[in-house]
């Protein structure tokens, strides 16, 4: 399986954030129960923003996942005020 790190960044005043979250939710409950969401959540520093693991098959590039989380309603609705997604090697995890 190849991982991949997805960062996301939330507008000052996320309104639109907080009114898709549980569309959101449930989206990312698709992801979990095909077995392709790892772990998400919000980052709990103060500056915002949340953390999304997911895993897909070995033949998998950058663009499947791109394409993968294009389908998030935060995505999908443009309420994001950032987007990152890395190729991630979890070489010590819990994950095997």
């Amino acid at each position: 399986m190849k991982y991949f790190a997805v960062s996301y960044q939330y507008p000052d005043g996320a309104e639109d954030i907080v009114r898709l979250r549980p569309e959101h939710r449930e989206w990312l409950a698709t992801l979990l129960d095909a077995g392709r969401l790892v772990a998400s959540g919000p980052h709990t520093d103060g500056a915002g923003g949340a953390l999304i693991i997911i895993r897909l098959p070995e033949t998998a590039a950058l663009r499947d996942a791109e394409e993968l989380m294009d389908d998030d309603p935060f995505t999908r609705e443009g309420v994001l005020a950032g987007r990152e997604i890395r190729e991630w090697n979890p070489v010590l995890n819990i994950f095997r």
